[in-house]
């Protein structure tokens, strides 16, 4: 499991902070030691390696012809679920990978891609700019046209490039559960459990939602996880036509990059990892990495209100714990819970532009009794709509979440965990303390690795944006990834404010990125933006 799920859904739903603002080389596959190409630069302030047609390319995948000359056939796109199609100058497209590199030369997949083309002459043209938004299960192909406008600059050089990963949307999505369900689930389940019986309800729903990936989706369960994505970009690059991938992630985006740096250094060109997750964290880490971090912001909100956050916080702890005792009606005929209270408090802490929303759903609950506000807000995070359908990238999110940990905490172990998260946060700290047992609980597929690798000897500068507020992936994690990436790669840059991502929010950030992404200018480990 992956405890830091909060980060995962919201950097990719709304998109608050973000939108405002090769391994078995033994077989003969896909390698993690691509051909050197001779890129040794990478030291602050030298231009890093160009992202197309640079000398000395690493070789393509080691793959079937079938996969390796394929050539994208980009079309109008169609309208998304739920959605409009983009404007006319976005472009379609699909490619297809392996379902099991084990066997390159059996079933394939078909990965979704979305493109807007650069806006200037061939000879000017970078090439290709990968984005994952984070999740995991977040669809690119939805969310890039909604986020284009805060990538303006970078598109007069780049395509703009996303895609669905394997076992999320149109890349053969995985689905669970009925909406029907679903709501059900919502309604029924408590996830802070208080006796024995809701502990027990508890453990059965997340096997019942196991049970239901494996019926719906079994055959992809097992190929799902980060590293397999990773494999399917190196491919996406090779079939775009670029010698390096240039890639923007962001949240969970940061951890597939990290995965990509480790198993293809050499075929790294300019990267960035904006709100980076800790990559030396397991899931119990993760879940005390996001006990502090949303606990920070919080208090931070707290005290922007000119309240004292420890009272503040004690406040909204009794507050969650009468909604335990007495869900808030709502005019839609619906309940409160305690488990959706927590969720409506998460959703806004993303973005300072939030705080006014939390602030009037809280004085709604707190003064009228009802539950409307934070109901919506949960509601938002969920990906329900009002119709009562839900979309299934927490379907996805699981998948590739459990594929990738070999972690299955027990409910005995996260009960013991309790008094620690407690003091932690006593608003967010129980929720995230029983989420480390319930996540991957009696899930049918075995994980991959208790942490990601993410070191990148020989990469060219990777770099790594850290906001000081963050509540999804607190600061302490881009360090650890700026670390992991290993001397010479990781270039830290700090943020020092609010939110969930920086670019687009911070004028400081997003200039240094544009640098960087247009001009190969690498700012210095540890530059500070204020």
């Amino acid at each position: 499991m992956r405890a830091y799920r909060w980060a995962r859904r919201a950097a990719v739903r709304g998109g608050s902070a973000l939108l405002a603002a090769g391994l078995l080389a033994g077989c003969g596959l896909l390698t993690t030691e691509p051909e050197a190409d001779g890129h040794a630069e990478g030291r602050s302030g030298a231009a890093s390696p160009a992202p197309a047609g640079s000398p000395g390319a690493a070789r393509p995948p080691a793959l079937p012809s079938a996969l390796t000359s394929q050539r994208p056939d980009w079309k109008h796109c169609k309208a998304p679920r739920g959605g409009s199609a983009p404007g006319p100058d976005w472009r379609c497209a699909s490619v297809d990978v392996p379902l099991d590199y084990a066997r390159p030369s059996g079933t394939t997949l078909s990965i979704a891609l979305i493109r807007k083309k650069a806006r200037t002459t061939e000879q000017r043209r970078l090439g290709s700019l990968l984005f994952n938004f984070g999740g995991p299960g977040g669809s690119g192909v939805a969310t890039l046209p909604r986020a284009a406008g805060a990538y303006e600059k970078l598109n007069s050089r780049y395509d703009l490039v996303g895609f669905d990963p394997r076992g999320v949307a149109a890349s053969s999505g995985v689905s669970c559960r009925t909406d029907e369900r679903q709501e059900q689930a919502h309604r029924s389940v408590d996830l802070t459990p208080d006796t024995a019986a809701e502990e027990a309800a508890f453990i059965e729903d997340a096997a019942d939602f196991g049970a239901g990936c494996q019926r719906r989706s079994g055959a992809i369960l097992p190929h799902v996880g980060t590293s397999n994505a990773a494999r399917d970009l190196d491919l996406i690059r090779h079939v775009l036509g670029d010698d390096k991938l240039s890639y923007f992630g962001m949240s969970y985006g940061t951890e597939l990059g990290g995965t990509y740096a480790h198993l293809f250094p050499r075929n790294v060109g300019r990267a960035v990892l904006d709100a980076a997750v800790d990559p030396t964290a397991d899931s119990t880490g993760h879940a005390r990495n996001q006990a502090t971090g949303f606990q920070r912001a919080l208090e931070n909100y707290l005290k922007d209100r000119g309240q004292d956050p420890g009272a503040g916080t004690e406040r909204i702890a009794r507050l969650l714990a009468r909604i335990d005792r007495n869900p808030l009606p709502t005019d839609t005929g619906r309940e409160l819970s305690e488990s959706l209270a927590i969720t409506g408090i998460v959703t806004p802490l993303y973005s300072e532009s939030g705080w006014p929303a939390l602030a009037s759903a809280l004085d709604e609950a707190e003064n009228d009794g009802t539950g409307n506000g934070l109901l919506q807000l949960a509601d938002d995070y969920n990906g329900r709509d009002d119709k009562g359908r839900y979309d299934t990238q927490s379907h996805s999110q699981r998948a590739i979440s459990c594929a990738d940990s070999t972690s299955r905490p027990t409910v005995e172990e996260a009960r013991a965990l309790l008094p620690e998260f407690r003091r932690l946060s006593p608003v967010f700290g129980p929720f995230l303390a029983w989420d480390t047992a319930g996540w991957c609980a009696r899930w049918p597929v075995d994980g991959e690795h208790d942490t990601p690798q993410t070191s990148a000897p020989g990469a060219g500068p990777v770099l790594v944006v850290g906001t000081t507020g963050d509540p999804a992936t607190p600061y302490e994690g881009a360090r650890r990834m700026a670390d992991e990436l290993g001397e010479g790669v990781g270039v830290l840059l700090t943020n020092e404010g609010e939110g969930h991502g920086a670019y687009g929010g911070n004028d400081c950030v997003t200039s240094a990125v544009d640098d960087y992404f247009l001009d190969g200018r690498v700012p210095a480990d540890g530059t500070t933006c204020s």
